[in-house]
């Protein structure tokens, strides 16, 4: 019975972000861009399970949506890597992660998995840990990494690492959340956006009733994206004919989300090969 409960309690279940509008203010000396955003947390959540293992090395094994298994790109990997450098004594392990959020999607499912990974290991093998400590290592794997540490509704600014929290939400509104499957590629999509000071701060407009969103809460990355991908240009436009009292693309995309007040049915407007998924 011991082994089962200590078995079943190293499950967590990492959620994703949207962006609750995107400024991309500056280019950094260190190559970074600083920005300012909001992340808000979302129920679409993976699955990750950590036992210790009796082998010598790290198992990894995935389901869901395609997961990536090489220990140069598998972030829950790196995160591992990350703590075992200094906590020598932790264990080998055995990792499986069932994937629910569609990868590269704005969403942030990757940060959200590593963030997870360091704060179930720091948990289970006591290694004492502090929220700072675990933020400063999050920041390592990725500049919205330490965002899921806090998960929480937060005004992040930076080069998203710097997190202020937020008196927001969207409990009483529902929200769409679909993904057409196109690979926007981060660093394209940067070099499109001039960097440029905007006229209301992010923070200002989120204060403002969400009616108010939809002539001032900006996503920069949406223009370029837009006009090379009409397609997700299309779902945000379908999400405002249907009701939408807000709609915008996530992160540099190609996630589009919307705000309902309303029950709402996307299959009557959403092609049936998409990535569709309604938070009530």
């Amino acid at each position: 019975m011991s082994y089962l409960y200590y078995h079943i309690i190293m499950i967590v279940f990492p959620n994703c972000k949207i962006n609750l509008g995107l400024h991309i203010l500056s280019k950094r000396q260190d190559g970074f861009h600083n920005l300012e955003t909001v992340f808000y947390p979302i129920a679409l959540k993976d699955a990750l399970e950590i036992i210790p293992s009796p082998a010598s090395s790290i198992e990894f094994t995935g389901s869901g949506l395609t997961v990536d298994g090489k220990e140069d790109d598998n972030i829950c990997i790196k995160a591992y890597q990350l703590l075992k450098r200094d906590f020598p004594q932790l264990p080998f392990i055995k990792m499986h992660l069932h994937k629910a959020i569609p990868m590269g999607a704005g969403l942030g499912g990757g940060s959200a998995d590593g963030a997870f990974t360091l704060q179930l290991l720091n948990t289970k093998f006591n290694l004492g840990l502090s929220l700072q400590q675990l933020i400063d290592y999050a920041l390592q794997l990725g500049s919205d990494c330490p965002f899921f540490i806090i998960n929480k509704p937060c005004y992040a600014t930076g080069r998203g690492e710097l997190l202020e929290g937020i008196d927001i939400t969207l409990a009483d509104y529902k929200i769409a959340i679909v993904n057409p499957g196109i690979h926007v590629n981060t660093g394209w999509a940067f070099s499109q956006i001039t960097p440029a000071e905007p006229h209301k701060k992010i923070k200002e407009i989120i204060a403002q009733p969400i009616a108010s969103w939809k002539a001032e809460l900006i996503n920069d990355f949406e223009a370029p994206v837009f006009e090379k991908y009409t397609e997700i240009k299309n779902i945000k436009e379908a999400m405002y004919n249907e009701g939408a009292v807000y709609a915008a693309m996530s992160g540099s995309g190609s996630t589009v989300y919307g705000i309902f007040e309303k029950q709402i049915s996307l299959p009557s407007f959403i092609d049936k090969n998409y990535f569709v998924k309604i938070i009530a």
